[in-house]
């Protein structure tokens, strides 16, 4: 029996299913996910010449208290050199897959972090933001993201989930300790990886080159405090750069299906600012579309801003972005509703309602 082939083109879907389609058609028109090779060459000679004059003025100071300015432009230093680390392992830097993985690679571990355990983890949180049990980025840590989490918490992490938005931005300063923590555990642990060797090596020459010269050349008291403030001002950059990304967009049931679309707009946030947001944040702010296009380079996220804006306007689908300063009201009073599952029913003003009018 003769079966006549049948075509399938986009169109035939409806809207809400094509919107991707279009917006990438538009995308692509305009040369935006075409590479910025010298935006990144500047950016990077930028870092490089600011890390030079940190050196230079660490050795100059010799013993003194203003070595702690020192340690806090590195931990902003290492924060940029994280955002392009990140950025090349979406490819977004280079031509090449290889040599964007390389570059990465390397980057990562002048920052202190296995890229192999990075790049593991961010994939499964760009495939399913903020739905439960595939997005390791909501899933029970120090802080709890989902108040399921957060009710099963005990003893010290019990105290701490039932405040965590009010300590939100202390905790932070512990941020990379966390992620150095992370790294080192995935690189020693048994479970398969790839280029073991070559991270540990990079990560442990990067701390031998940081740690070494500070406690030669400082007293000891001055060398924590220099390396306490370096990693503390890098998990607060860290950790203030991502948390505004998804914290208090709707978090997605374990089951559910949406198209890819509106799962990827619908779960994200971006911050408004400009130019200078977009430094600041390693071009996340316009998470959005960056997790439409994870690939698309920095400096053209503001002009893709305007495709999918439009096309989410055509489409009804909810479209959110913040001015900073309440995009980190929204996490902090986020993160204290759920935290309130983490406390006794008599602290809970909502369960003591009812309880009271029971």
């Amino acid at each position: 029996m003769n079966q006549r082939q049948v075509y399938v083109d986009a169109d035939s879907f409806p809207p809400q299913l094509r919107a991707f389609v279009d917006v990438s058609h538009a995308v692509k028109a305009e040369g935006l996910l075409d590479r910025a090779r010298w935006y990144y060459v500047l950016v990077g000679a930028a870092l490089a010449l600011i890390f030079t004059g940190c050196v230079t003025a660490f050795v100059v100071l010799g013993t003194s208290w203003f070595q702690l300015v020192i340690a806090a432009v590195l931990g902003i230093v290492f924060t940029q050199v994280a955002f392009i680390a990140h950025e090349a392992g979406h490819r977004q830097v280079l031509s090449s897959g290889k040599a964007n993985t390389r570059l990465a690679r390397l980057l990562a571990g002048v920052v202190g972090l296995s890229f192999s355990w990075w790049d593991s983890k961010h994939s499964r949180h760009h495939g399913n933001p903020n739905q439960v049990g595939k997005d390791p980025d909501i899933a029970v840590d120090t802080v709890s993201f989902v108040a399921a989490d957060a009710a099963q918490a005990r003893g010290l992490r019990r105290w701490i989930t039932s405040r965590q938005g009010w300590l939100f931005f202390p905790l932070l300063t512990l941020e990379g300790l966390n992620l150095h923590g992370h790294s080192f555990r995935h690189l020693f642990s048994p479970k398969r990886t790839t280029h073991r060797f070559t991270e540990l090596a990079l990560i442990t020459g990067r701390f031998a080159a940081l740690v070494v010269p500070v406690f030669i050349l400082l007293p000891l008291g001055m060398a924590f405090a220099f390396l306490g403030v370096q990693l503390a001002v890098f998990g607060v950059c860290m950790g203030a750069s991502f948390a505004p990304n998804h914290k208090g967009m709707p978090v997605i049931a374990p089951g559910a299906r949406l198209d890819f679309f509106s799962k990827q707009v619908r779960t994200s946030r971006n911050i408004r600012g400009g130019w200078w947001a977009t430094l600041l944040y390693g071009g996340l702010n316009y998470q959005i579309e960056h997790h439409l296009f994870p690939s698309m380079p920095r400096p053209h996220l503001a002009k893709a801003r305007e495709i999918v804006r439009a096309q989410c306007e055509r489409l009804a689908v909810p479209y959110v972005e913040e001015p900073i300063h309440r995009s980190y009201l929204i996490v902090v009073r986020y993160l204290n509703d759920v935290g309130l599952a983490a406390r006794d029913p008599f602290e809970c003003p909502v369960l003591a309602q009812y309880r009271g009018a029971s």
